[in-house]
């Protein structure tokens, strides 16, 4: 017989049970989060449907699938693919963009910047993304195989400031882009504009007009998903801030206005603050459904569900008990009427025991990666081999070589066993689990003089520049330790280690996790050298567990 980790099991067994585990993680499946889980089981839902940092969704309905999308800013591979049959359960399968561009920008990490809000549509037997990078403009994607490899991003409208596009082709064939400016880049913010484009999508006629202006009524008005219903082009759109706002509707005749405007959903007594952003979906029934997400701080932003009707051509989005057509967001709800129902619960990845030639769905780096970061399994273990840190780097947030992934709930551990193999020479290598953020904390493992060490660091403002603060902690019989964060109320973090991977042992006081640039907190492995070499050590990470 042979134990892995707590399992004992026969040979022929464990055979299996690694080609499952490979299927399982190269591709996402099947995997049931111990710490959140929005089905309930009785034919209901609790919101949010997933817990986690999938900020500004889009989705879409494909015959009895739905494909989701979100922004990814500086992470690499970017645009993450997540799929459902019933809108509760979701699995990542893919990421529309493997490299960010231009690449010599994203070979360093840039806080902030990459992949905002996108938007993905099924047009003429294929899938379009459309994604802006405030810095360079709006581009375009696409593929006839979502799980598949997507085409080399079209630069289709260049410049400063374009945010948020969403593609549209109307019944004549004609095709139009709405999207939104950024105040940082453009020095203009709370106006939509709509631009025609080529009916291949690759390029915009014109530089756009403004067809709505948010300055009095609707500060901060972005996001703009444009759809057509009983002869209203309809301009789904949120305002009042990301953490602050309300989720607005406009319609009008015709595609360039005049606009009539109608809040369809607001916070009203609910706890779900800023509930916008989102996306209008449908059922093959014929019922309609809103996702939108909810700005938690370090959790980031995460996504919601809400039933949606129609009166009098207008959305109402949640719940409208007092019938004044301004719906509040639900806790709990029916199940979507799909059909035949999941029929266990099914949520996007987290673990990961590295039994799989290709890295998890569920890992983004902080910028684009080389391949010799990195071999994903190599006998049942991530092998991270040590990276030059960047030259004149004071902390850890300037290193693009950690592998994230995001926070899933507002209460679990995160466990990781770590084995640290330098080379002979002095590097200053080490390895370790960090909680990402502009501020950060860390537990990491060093050899020093022979011997090896583990160690905390933290450090507060982080992207200013400011230097991490490292103290000892203990040293360490072997080369290899177990590092554990436990995470309370979204961001209360307390570390502690272990030797037996048993009897934990506390370090430190309480760690209160900070978001980074527009994203959420994240949980990060890294390994780095301090100095030069023809070749590097590597840390080896046994398993990343996440439990309640």
């Amino acid at each position: 017989m042979i134990r892995i980790e707590n399992k004992t099991i026969g040979t022929s067994c464990l055979i299996a049970y690694m080609t499952l585990t490979s299927c399982l993680l190269a591709f996402g499946q099947n995997y049931t989060s111990e710490v959140w889980r929005p089905d309930l089981g009785n034919g209901k839902f609790k919101n949010p449907i997933i817990h986690a940092d999938y900020s500004d969704p889009d989705a879409i309905r494909v015959g009895k699938d739905y494909y989701m999308v979100s922004s990814s800013f500086h992470h690499s591979p970017g645009l993450p693919i997540l799929h459902s049959r019933d809108m509760i359960n979701w699995t990542i399968v893919g990421h529309a963009l493997q490299r960010q561009v231009p690449e010599a920008v994203f070979r360093s990490v840039q806080h902030g910047g990459g992949v905002w809000a996108p938007s993905i549509r099924y047009h003429n037997g294929e899938f379009y993304i459309y994604y802006p990078d405030p810095d360079f403009g709006i581009y375009q994607i696409k593929t006839k195989d979502i799980r598949g490899t997507w085409s080399a991003p079209t630069l289709v409208f260049p410049g400063k400031g374009l945010i948020d596009p969403c593609p549209f082709w109307d019944e004549d064939g004609r095709a139009y882009l709405a999207y939104a400016y950024a105040g940082s880049r453009a020095g203009l913010k709370s106006v939509l504009a709509i631009a025609t484009m080529s009916a291949d999508g690759t390029r915009v006629l014109d530089r756009g007009i403004i067809v709505y202006d948010g300055h009095e009524l609707d500060p901060t008005i972005e996001g703009p998903k444009v759809y057509k219903r009983n002869g209203y082009y309809f301009l789904f759109a949120p305002a009042g801030g990301v953490s602050t706002g309300w989720q607005l509707v406009l319609r009008s005749k015709n595609i360039y206005g005049p606009y009539e405007r109608k809040v369809v959903m607001a916070q009203n007594k609910s706890a779900v603050n800023g509930p916008h952003q989102g996306a209008w979906v449908d059922t093959p029934s014929g019922e309609d459904w809103f996702f939108h997400f909810q700005d938690k701080e370090a959790l980031g932003r995460v996504v919601h569900l809400q039933p949606m009707v129609w009166k009098e051509n207008w959305p109402i989005i949640g719940e409208d008990s007092d019938g004044n057509g301004i719906g509040t967001p639900v806790t709990t709800y029916r199940k979507p009427n799909v059909g035949k129902q999941v029929s266990a619960s099914v949520n996007p990845r987290e673990s990961d025991e590295f039994e799989s030639p290709h890295l998890g769905l569920q890992w983004q780096w902080q910028a684009n990666p080389d391949g010799t970061w990195l071999m994903p399994s190599h006998e049942g273990k991530l092998r991270l081999y040590s990276q030059q840190e960047p030259q004149g780097s004071k902390n850890l947030m300037s290193a693009p070589y950690i592998m994230t992934q995001k926070f899933p709930a507002e209460n679990f551990s995160a466990t990781a066993k770590i084995r640290l193999r330098p080379n002979e020479k002095e590097l200053g290598e080490k390895a370790g689990l960090v909680v990402v953020g502009e501020d950060y904390s860390q537990l990491f493992i060093r050899k020093d003089k022979g011997q090896f060490q583990l160690y905390s660091g933290r450090c507060s403002g982080a992207y200013a520049g400011h230097a991490e603060n490292v103290q000892s902690v203990s040293s360490l019989p072997d080369d290899f330790v177990y590092i554990r964060v436990v995470v309370k109320d979204g961001n209360s973090c307390q570390w502690s280690y272990s030797l037996d991977g048993k009897s934990y042992i506390p370090v430190g006081g309480q760690f209160e996790a900070k978001p980074g640039k527009w994203v959420g907190a994240a949980l990060g492995l890294y390994a780095s050298r301090e100095k030069h070499s023809n070749d590097s050590g590597y840390a080896e990470v046994d398993w990343f567990r996440i439990e309640k």
